[in-house]
């Protein structure tokens, strides 16, 4: 059976859908068996084929696009939409937020992926990541599926909106997306601004000076 393992990574590689479709219809077992990340010979960590997908998009290898035709071939053979969440080692979902995978994610919503798992570690949810990458797109439909907006993870203590001001606090022009827009969606959804501390606070509301529709949103 491992023979078939780099031939799955492979199919991904070259978005041969035909093929993958082939290969899992043959072999069930492999649309939820481990492989390492596409595009990577140097990795030896195995996760969920739904998570691997994402992996290939943060590298730019595939489009977002390609990707949910990926995950549709995976998911048509059998493929669990939460990945490797009974393990306690994530979900696809939490890894299309974390790597900017986002038409993934939503698909992924679409589907039927748990919303509300947070990651061991940390204690950080999909919104968590969606919000500190920018991608409003996904924050958007995460709180459209009743995804927790106030829930502090475990090692910040810190809530969505305060990943995402974070973000913006760092000027990592690398992870510069659509923070504001993700606070934007956060406080209109009705998220409690109580719960930062008090640099995220101040600094948001510093932000608001120039914005009157941010100021809006703050009164």
């Amino acid at each position: 059976m491992n023979l078939f393992e780099p031939k799955v990574k492979k199919l991904i590689e070259n978005t041969d859908y035909s093929g993958l479709k082939k290969v899992l219809s043959d072999y069930p077992n492999l649309a939820n068996k481990g492989i390492t990340i596409p595009f990577d010979l140097f990795c030896r960590a195995k996760a969920h084929p739904l998570h691997r997908i994402c992996d290939a998009v943060f590298a730019r290898k595939i489009t977002d696009d390609e990707a949910v035709n990926l995950a549709k071939v995976f998911l048509e053979n059998g493929a669990n939409i939460d990945g490797d969440k009974m393990k306690n080692e994530g979900t696809p979902l939490l890894a299309a937020a974390s790597l900017h995978a986002e038409q993934l994610g939503i698909f992924y919503i679409d589907n039927g992926a748990d919303v509300h798992y947070t990651y061991k570690n940390d204690g950080a949810s999909a919104l968590h990541w969606a919000a500190f990458c920018g991608r409003d797109k996904l924050v958007e439909r995460l709180i459209k599926a009743n995804a927790e907006i106030d829930e502090p993870d475990t090692e910040h203590k810190s809530t969505p909106i305060g990943w995402a001001i974070h973000s913006l606090q760092s000027n990592d022009m690398g992870n510069k997306y659509n923070q504001l827009k993700c606070i934007k969606l956060l406080l209109r959804s009705g998220v409690d601004t109580n719960k930062l501390d008090k640099e995220k606070y101040d600094y948001l509301h510093s932000l608001s000076k120039d914005d009157p529709e941010l100021q809006n949103l703050l009164t």
